[in-house]
């Protein structure tokens, strides 16, 4: 089982490179090259040599607005990110496995099998936080149907509560205390 708990570890890693860009959940291509075991030049290289196998719902490059949104959201200094002449590209789990294949390295047709596994997570994770956000909304829905009844039953209930007193003179019944302790008709 150790093979298993190393495979998890590395999908978690995994899971924190992924990103959502466009609607997409992309890998930036620096980290895909780290995961592949190659320099992220070589990486887009080879992506670059065969750029007719990466359509753009497997591949795009970011635009500076995007990129330098990316590098405030991840708080990275920029001595880090210097020296990029390009703006990145990233790629999406389609994308990430056809650049293993491209690549053709042992390391990369490994890791592809852990970041397909990663990508799939995910799906599961927003499918079963989208069956959770629809229970939550009928759970609401029923909710307020019953305050609106709820409201109703005490504005009744107050109706009850709130007997109007008596209008016009009627005359008391029983006896009527003075002042003095004396008894008045």
């Amino acid at each position: 089982m150790p093979g298993r708990a190393k495979g998890l570890i590395v999908e978690k890693r995994i899971l924190r490179t992924i990103m959502i860009i466009r609607g997409e959940k992309v890998i930036l291509d620096t980290d895909l090259a780290a995961l592949y075991g190659v320099e992220t030049r070589r990486l887009n290289e080879q992506v670059r040599r065969n750029i007719e196998k990466f359509p753009e719902d497997f591949m795009f490059q970011l635009t500076k607005e995007e990129f330098d949104n990316l590098k405030s959201q991840i708080a990275t200094s920029s001595s880090s990110w210097g020296g990029r002449r390009k703006l990145p590209l990233v790629f999406t789990e389609h994308g990430a496995l056809q650049a293993a294949n491209v690549l053709n390295s042992e390391q990369a047709n490994k890791m592809s099998v852990f970041i397909v596994r990663a990508f799939v997570q995910l799906r599961e994770i927003a499918l079963t936080n989208e069956k959770l956000s629809r229970k939550i909304d009928q759970l609401e829905k029923r909710v307020s149907d019953h305050d609106e009844i709820l409201i109703e039953l005490i504005r009744e209930i107050r109706k009850l509560i709130d007997t109007p007193k008596p209008k016009g003179k009627r005359g008391s019944i029983g006896f009527i205390v003075t002042e003095k302790g004396e008894a008045g008709q």
